[in-house]
């Protein structure tokens, strides 16, 4: 597999600190442009992403409706999306001339308003202090109601991000599915629920006040009654290196299963 960097585009979040000479760097040994993260142009052969994963997050779903990869140096803190550290950057940009790197395409979500999340939609009542009483129905069917904090529905990609963190399990990227998890949940019979990526996950909610219909970390719409979730029309497309596999990043940078002391 081959890609043109000549024409691809190095691009930086303008916020974190020497992240533009950075961006110049690594434009100038490819020979391609670079620029900040709201204003990519949506010809390049692959988006070369300066920052953390907030930042890859964003580029990832500007660039799926335009079929584009998207491959990440890292500059936030745990970097779990991002391939590289930019220490690493000559061997990186020597194996991708050399085509030693993969494209995986990986589901997103979508809300009613069509916003793309990569990682996850999280359902919570606007009013922080106040404790969510969310329905869920899957497919139309009734099937069960959650008083808790609210509840995030995750696509594998985001399976080890808040998900995680809520106690969902890990999901292989490559396996195509929804997780739903209650956040806080105020039953111990509360437990994550995994369903068909070709589901309809509707949650509806038993309370009179609004409630925030967060994507990836990022406030959509306020919302009253309902809001529907499906899988969503686009994929992402991650460029992952031939010799970072996916398990290998969970003991790294997660230190999953490590013993302690080891």
């Amino acid at each position: 597999m081959n890609i043109d960097l000549k024409k691809a585009q190095v691009v930086y979040k303008k916020t974190i600190e020497n992240a533009a000479q950075y961006a110049q760097v690594i434009a100038s040994k490819i020979g391609c442009t670079f620029c900040p993260v709201d204003d990519i142009k949506n010809d390049s052969s692959l988006l070369i992403v300066i920052g953390g994963d907030g930042t890859l997050l964003k580029c990832a779903r500007y660039a799926s409706k335009y079929d584009m990869p998207v491959f990440g140096f890292n500059m936030g803190r745990l970097g779990f999306l991002s391939q590289a550290d930019l220490n690493e950057c000559d061997s990186v940009l020597a194996e991708l001339n050399a085509g030693e790197f993969r494209i995986e395409e990986r589901m997103m979500l979508s809300a009613l308003d069509g916003s793309p999340a990569l990682n996850d939609i999280v359902i919570k009542d606007i009013d922080c202090s106040t404790t969510s009483d969310l329905e869920l129905f899957i497919n139309g069917k009734q099937v069960c109601s959650y008083l808790a904090d609210g509840l995030i529905i995750s696509t594998p990609t985001g399976s080890t991000a808040y998900n995680l963190s809520a106690g969902g399990a890990v999901i292989a990227p490559e396996i195509e599915c929804i997780t739903i998890v209650p956040i806080c949940a105020h039953t111990l019979s509360a437990r994550p629920i995994v369903v068909s990526a070709d589901d309809t996950v509707e949650i509806h909610s038993n309370l009179t006040s609004e409630f925030q219909v967060i994507a990836d970390g990022k406030l959509v719409y306020v919302k009253k009654e309902k809001v529907i979730i499906k899988k969503h029309e686009k994929k992402a497309k991650l460029l992952l290196l031939n010799n970072k596999e996916f398990y290998d990043i969970l003991r790294c940078k997660l230190h999953w299963g490590v013993a302690p002391g080891a």
